[in-house]
């Protein structure tokens, strides 16, 4: 059945352009689904035209940052799907380490960092080589801020162990907790637009979860093949709990786990 196509009008061209120059972020590449959120969104805090909203979102800091958390759906939890990670653990990893000692391993639209540090906590309980590291890449630079600092609130790492959270995070006096820096070194957390930005190569894993939900068909395709070229041959890409990709031969991917696809070829 074909995606539905969101009724546009010039002023709305004019917003999505905007929107573009602001953030890079382009709405064109997104379903449906994304322009009724905006519309509701403008409906929610009253405001009636998108010159309007548009006017609100470049002199207002917290409304830009209501918007853009409102489009990248920035989720807070270390751990987020448990089983999955197990998965990786047991499963993926030791296999991957058959062909190399150390990994490459990317966190596409990392948000707030949740991501990649559960990664590195994987890696540091692995006792992987210190050769291993981890690109975390997002578009919204407020997200990334608070990821390179690494402060979190208590229920952000409900998932977590008590042990876990000893080892690797320090408990502040307000009660929050900072990632301590044996996780941090492992990282590198860097702007990128994955629908502008080129792609860097030879991936042994690259994550990319809860990104692409709202993405129309043709650049999830265009997001896939680009993923593939830039794993190494019988690397993995991991993917959110709704974002089977159906037609992964297309892009030389095959499903090993639910959500895992491992190249066994270069897409067509």
């Amino acid at each position: 059945m074909a995606e539905k196509e969101f009724p546009s009008t010039p002023e709305y061209e004019k917003f999505k352009k905007a929107i573009k120059e602001m953030s890079g972020i382009d709405l064109n590449s997104y379903k449906y689904q994304i322009h009724r959120r905006i519309k509701n969104l403008m409906e929610k805090i009253k405001v009636s035209s998108y010159t309007e909203y548009l006017h609100m979102l470049k002199t207002d800091k917290k409304r830009w940052e209501q918007f853009l958390n409102y489009l990248t759906i920035n989720v807070s939890e270390f751990l987020r799907n448990p089983e999955r990670f197990k998965i990786l653990q047991e499963n993926i990893i030791p296999e991957l380490l058959q062909e190399r000692s150390a990994l490459r391993i990317w966190s596409a639209g990392c948000a707030t960092g949740e991501e990649p540090y559960t990664l590195a906590i994987i890696v540091e309980e692995m006792k992987l080589s210190p050769k291993t590291l981890i690109l975390a890449t997002d578009i919204d630079k407020d997200a990334l801020a608070k990821a390179r600092e690494g402060l979190y609130e208590e229920k952000q790492l409900v998932n977590l162990s008590p042990e876990v959270i000893e080892k690797y995070f320090q408990r502040e006096r307000d009660g929050r907790y900072r990632v301590k820096d044996v996780l941090k070194k492992r990282i590198t957390f860097k702007r990128h637009n994955l629908l502008e930005d080129p792609f860097e190569k030879d991936f042994d894993l690259i994550l990319c979860r809860n990104v692409v939900i709202y993405f129309s068909k043709e650049t999830k395709d265009a997001l896939y093949k680009r993923f593939s070229h830039s794993l190494r041959l019988n690397g993995y890409l991991m993917t959110g709990s709704t974002e089977q990709i159906f037609n992964a031969r297309q892009f030389g991917l095959k499903m090993v786990y639910p959500f895992f696809y491992k190249k066994v070829a270069e897409s067509s």
